[in-house]
């Protein structure tokens, strides 16, 4: 089967690669992650707050870029978290510089300004990537939330300022409550396969609406759990949690699962299978609405209504 895909210009052999993470903080794991088959590789975040604090975590940054560029073949995609785009312009001209072939750009921004608005953070959001399309010529995907009231419009609008890609999504790190010392507690709790139907929601809604590269992240665990993100329509697929628990093999082990599938069910390329289950292409389109809401509560016969 032809896996090939093309992702913010990058021609890929196949549409898998680890997403954001402490995976590519080395050489070596990065090394493992490109032996088990991985078509790119995202860096970890370089977060705003070192750029403006500390200037010895940029500069290793880089230098781990240029190390990459020379030992993998790899397409090496750098990430910027931030809020601002003082914060970032900098180094994203030095992240291309350095010999980055794209830039994700990692919006995450908690409100909790009671007096700023949604349109505020929409259009700091589309000035920010505004700035950096402008500045910078290597392709640029911004790493979204879910949590836009008119996620659609957003999407539409990054797409028409040059966003070469969107990710869906970013997922927030909750901090929980220790009731004894009454503070939070921070724990990392990594993506289960539940996570999925969000992002698979808002792939196939997007698919086709906005002339963008497409990833998905967060849920993706097993090779159909891949299948059915590029039925709904991505172009790419980010994989965390799973390699953190089971290792650099399960990058192998998904893509084989997700051939084994695609094969069986007579598909001979990636592009005939992608976005066959999004909004665009549905046969009901109701299942991406709220038809589909008032069904599911219909068909459920198992509590109290």
């Amino acid at each position: 089967m032809d896996l090939s895909t093309r992702y913010l210009g990058l021609d890929l052999p196949h549409p898998f690669m680890p997403g954001a993470s402490p995976l590519a903080e080395s050489i070596d794991s990065v090394l493992r992650l490109e032996d088990a088959g991985a078509a790119a590789i995202v860096l970890n975040s370089l977060f705003e707050e070192d750029v403006a604090h500390h200037g010895v975590v940029p500069d290793r940054y880089l230098e781990h870029v240029l190390r990459l560029k020379q030992r993998t073949a790899l397409p090496v995609i750098a990430s910027l978290n931030g809020t601002t785009a003082e914060g970032w312009l900098q180094y994203a001209r030095l992240l291309e510089r350095a010999g980055a072939d794209a830039l994700e750009l990692n919006f995450y921004f908690v409100a909790t300004d009671v007096f700023e608005d949604a349109d505020a953070i929409e259009r700091r959001l589309v000035d920010i990537t505004a700035v950096l399309k402008e500045s910078i010529s290597i392709p640029i995907a911004v790493k979204l939330s879910p949590f836009f009231t008119a996620l659609p419009n957003v999407a539409m609008r990054l797409a028409r300022i040059g966003a070469d890609g969107l990710v869906l999504f970013n997922r927030f790190y909750q901090p929980d409550i220790d009731p004894d010392t009454l503070d939070v507690s921070l724990d990392l709790e990594l993506s289960t396969r539940s996570e999925l139907r969000l992002r698979l929601r808002w792939i196939a809604i997007l698919f086709s609406r906005v002339r963008t590269s497409l990833a998905l992240s967060g849920g993706v665990h097993t090779g159909l759990d891949a299948v059915k993100a590029v039925l709904a329509g991505a172009d790419a697929v980010q994989i965390v949690s799973a390699l953190v628990q089971h290792g650099p093999a399960r990058l192998a082990a998904i893509r084989d699962e997700f051939v084994r599938w695609a094969t069986e069910h007579r598909y001979h390329t990636i592009d005939e299978m992608r976005g066959r289950v999004s909004l665009a292409r549905a046969a009901d389109p109701a299942a991406f609405e709220r038809g589909n809401y008032m069904r599911v509560l219909q068909l459920w016969h198992g509590g109290e209504s």
